[in-house]
């Protein structure tokens, strides 16, 4: 194989909205446009992969729901597909992202195939497959294992290796490749959004996008917009992945639905991000936040809790704003202070996105990942 010949390359991932299954379709598409051709294994295409691109093809898992099981089994389907796929098309490299089940997965398609047949398998971690599951004796052992069977391991942050190694006792090579984000030019003008969303002149848009499962604390994001004041000043929009029932029941009890404005399932999500002021995330954990990164590249500085690999991403007072975990009434501040003083939002912001083209650009990343690949063959 020549060092520049396009390689043919196999994602899964999950199709849901969330970190791990945006970044892989981000990083198909931008494969693709490479040259690469790209093969995404998955049970549903996978969140904002575009349907028309040359060199990008879906395989769907079909999922049998048969009464034999108590739940219905998808790790076995998708290792067939993944096998189906990996010899129809001749795969250099399997890209599998999110350890369970994918991993899992890929090892059992390895050993349906000759040994001449085999792509290379790389297993991207992306936080809660790491510090959630390979915690669970049920799964932390099975985990280790498929890692032990990859090609190569990758980690979106520098802190996500560091809890490889401690929680899952893993000691093989893994190499740390940042997410990144590649925007589309908006839809619509600022203004125009900031209309549709029903925001006031001089209003400030403080924007949360998240699949809001139980890590992104939502409970913490709602006290903390209940102590910004004046509370005229702003509007929370939240671009919500997930199920939003509890946001809008918890809301109310604070007195907080004029101050709410929920938007589900967003593709078009440039649009949200050029019309916003300032990003607020209320994680737990997060191994990176990608939801950060996205603002950043928009000029949009987030205040956050220091948690995980959000330093790496944002180093507080030059391009956002970072606390202590849990501590809502010193969040309130810190989004009170940009609401009340845009010049200081601007600066942030600028170095926001500076930082995000020269660290976290699709250029840096993708290239890096293309080297990887090619070092593992």
């Amino acid at each position: 194989m020549t060092a520049t010949r396009p390689l043919r390359i196999g994602i899964t991932c999950h199709p849901s909205v969330g970190g791990s299954g945006i970044l892989a379709s981000e990083l198909g598409e931008e494969l693709a446009l490479r040259g690469h051709e790209v093969h995404f294994i998955s049970h549903a295409a996978p969140f904002r992969l575009p349907t028309n691109q040359p060199r990008i093809h879906f395989h769907p898992v079909e999922v049998n729901d048969y009464d034999l099981f108590k739940y219905p089994d998808y790790t076995l389907p998708l290792s067939v597909k993944m096998a189906e796929v990996s010899a129809a098309h001749h795969l250099d490299i399997l890209h599998v992202h999110y350890a369970v089940p994918h991993a899992t997965a890929a090892m059992l398609a390895m050993s349906m195939l000759p040994p001449d047949s085999r792509p290379k398998v790389i297993v991207t971690l992306h936080g809660t497959d790491v510090m959630l599951l390979g915690c669970d004796a049920g799964y932390g052992p099975a985990i280790r294992h498929a890692l032990d069977a990859a090609d190569g391991v990758t980690t979106v942050s520098h802190f996500l290796q560091g809890q490889v190694r401690t929680h899952l006792g893993y000691d093989g090579p893994v190499e740390v490749i940042h997410n990144f984000f590649a925007p589309q030019k908006p839809t619509r003008t600022r203004e125009a959004v900031r209309a549709e969303l029903g925001l006031a002149p001089g209003e400030t848009m403080l924007l949360h996008a998240s699949n809001l499962r139980p890590v992104k604390r939502i409970d913490l994001l709602l006290q903390t917009i209940a102590q910004i004041q004046p509370r005229e000043s702003f509007k929370l929009v939240v671009l919500a992945g997930g199920d939003t029932s509890a946001l809008v029941r918890d809301a109310a009890k604070l007195g907080l639905t004029d101050r709410i404005v929920i938007r589900e399932k967003v593709t078009d999500i440039e649009d949200y991000l050029n019309a916003a002021d300032v990003g607020i995330f209320t994680s737990e954990l997060e191994s990176f936040c990608l939801s950060i990164l996205e603002a950043m590249t928009f000029a949009c500085p987030s205040v956050a809790f220091a948690v995980g690999g959000i330093p790496e991403v944002v180093e507080s007072r030059k391009h956002g704003l970072l606390v202590p975990f849990g501590e809502t009434a010193a969040l309130a501040r810190a989004a009170e202070s940009l609401i009340a003083d845009p010049a200081r939002r601007s600066a942030l912001g600028t170095a926001a996105r500076d930082r995000a083209a020269s660290l976290f650009s699709a250029n840096r990343i993708v290239a890096q990942y293309e080297e990887f690949y090619r070092s593992k063959l």
